[in-house]
């Protein structure tokens, strides 16, 4: 049964200068920006649907999410601090 919500897990990267720079593990080169977060979730949406059109296009089969993906934080010292 094909699904007709797909969920794909999506990293986002706060940058320096402001902004967001998103990635899509599963779907390798998937990658977006926006000035906002929000912009940022819409423009990988976008991203997602645009590389999800193009392997049907090509006959290519679409990618489930990885399931075995985490993203967390660790807490260290700061060496410079002690």
């Amino acid at each position: 049964m094909k699904e007709k919500i797909l969920k794909y897990d999506v990293i986002f990267e706060e940058q320096p200068q402001g902004g967001y720079t998103v990635s899509v593990p599963s779907l390798v080169g998937c990658i977006s920006e926006g000035d906002t977060f929000e912009e940022a979730k819409e423009n990988i949406a976008e991203a997602i649907t645009a590389y999800l059109e193009s392997l049907a296009i090509d006959g290519e089969k679409i990618p489930k999410r990885d399931s075995n993906i985490f993203v967390g934080q660790v807490g260290v010292q700061n060496p410079f601090l002690q």
